[in-house]
């Protein structure tokens, strides 16, 4: 029998006591961000302290914008003493997302990813859900607890962006706590986040991906070297989307000796998941939902492979991996 919100609530808070410190680890995406808000609203004079910390890079514009609008205070994970923290607590993401999670006794997890293997205290996965932020919401309406104009505008913008303006992995709840949290948002804030200009630097890879650019099929594939962050690779992939020709994007990059590969593709009949896992799964980590995925391979296993200083042999090796799959 399925357990009820409000009793996943009053779990959720048997975890904690008045003298805790709390250390909510994120990897920093606008559901992330949004749900660390949220459980941080909830934990308000029930706990000694709440520290929100980031394992990886801000760098994608709309983040950026929506910790400086929204008045979020994130503390790089490298700055942070586990020590002090008597709870941990890990939102939108599980414990094998990240390597740096791997560093700390997680005791909360909630998620809206396809669950994997691991131990904690508490644990609410709702796979079905198209984005954590509509989890919380429902805890926080549990709680009988009104959200902030900024709350509900990062939750709102957290629910529009993880189902991509509600066209993917889209449940009836994620509609539902859109519509309450509508109410109560500052619309003018979600509008500021959604337009944050782009940064100047970024421009010089939209270049190198035109230069770089394979197009086979209906796929596109770009490869760009180092990158600043994974997450222009997410940029470049959304940026090539828009083309009406093209059905898949698949862009990859170096970063902190691993090479990352996001997948994007429209939605027809296609899995970008099962793609990530089946052409990279084996020789690193893959995963993701069916429109968008990504997989990561460490530098050391992919020189084994391909000379990753050799950006076209690289580029033609993503290929032969991917179309090798087609064939299987």
């Amino acid at each position: 029998m399925p357990i009820s919100t409000p009793e996943k609530l009053r779990r959720f808070y048997k975890q904690f006591n008045a003298d805790d410190q709390v250390l909510i680890l994120i990897s920093a995406d606008p559901d992330a961000i949004a749900s660390a808000m949220a459980v941080k609203r909830l934990l308000w004079r029930k706990v000694s302290g709440v520290t929100i910390s980031n394992v990886n890079s801000i760098v994608r514009p709309d983040n950026i914008a929506m910790c400086r609008l929204l008045g979020v205070r994130l503390t790089r994970v490298e700055e942070i003493d586990p020590g002090r923290f008597r709870r941990i607590v890990l939102v939108d993401s599980q414990p094998d997302h990240h390597e740096r999670f791997q560093d700390f006794d997680v005791h909360v997890v909630i998620d809206h990813h396809p669950e994997t293997v691991f131990k904690s205290a508490f644990a609410d996965i709702r796979p079905r859900y198209g984005a954590t932020a509509s989890i919380l919401m429902e805890y926080l309406r549990s709680a009988g607890i009104k959200p902030s104009a900024k709350l509900s505008a990062g939750l709102c913008y957290a629910i529009k962006t993880d189902t991509s303006n509600f066209e993917r992995n889209t449940s009836i709840e994620d509609v539902k706590a859109f519509q309450f949290l509508f109410r109560h948002a500052n619309v003018a804030l979600i509008r500021r986040i959604e337009q944050a200009d782009l940064r100047l630097d970024f421009l010089k890879y939209f270049k190198l991906g035109l230069q770089n650019m394979r197009l086979r099929k209906g796929r596109v594939f770009i490869h760009l070297g180092p990158v600043v962050s994974p997450d222009v690779c997410v940029i470049i992939a959304d940026f090539f989307m828009r083309v009406n020709s093209v059905k898949w994007t698949i862009v990859s990059g170096i970063h902190d000796d691993r090479m990352v590969l996001v997948f994007r593709n429209d939605g027809l009949r296609k899995d970008a998941g099962k793609l990530a896992k089946s052409s990279f799964g084996k020789i690193g980590s893959a995963g993701g939902h069916k429109s968008m995925s990504r997989a990561e391979v460490p530098l050391e296993k992919l020189r084994c492979l391909v000379n990753p200083d050799n950006y076209k042999k690289v580029s033609r090796w993503i290929v032969e991996m991917i179309e090798k799959r087609d064939r299987t």
